[in-house]
């Protein structure tokens, strides 16, 4: 019997964890874009330069992640097959 929460649970699928990471790199993207366009001043430079690099440090982070699932005999084939598969 496994021990932990259903969520634990899920986010010990690596394709669970990939699609977490890809939704959160969308709305960091979002945000950066929205941050730049729409707020005015030295607020929104900065605003949108911090989204940027959010987002930027967690494409690092899944591709540091997706190295270490590569080691393993996962049938992980990406974000996209992923997705496709869930819907």
């Amino acid at each position: 019997m496994a021990v932990g929460t259903s969520l634990s649970l899920q986010l010990a699928d690596f394709g669970t964890r990939s699609l977490v990471t890809h939704s959160l790199m969308a709305v960091g993207f979002v945000g950066a874009v929205v941050s730049g366009l729409f707020v005015e001043g030295q607020l929104g430079i900065v605003s949108m330069a911090a989204f940027i690099n959010f987002t930027a440090g967690l494409w690092i982070c899944q591709s540091i992640h997706s190295l270490g699932n590569a080691a393993t005999e996962d049938e992980y084939e990406g974000v996209l097959k992923e997705l496709l598969n869930r819907v």
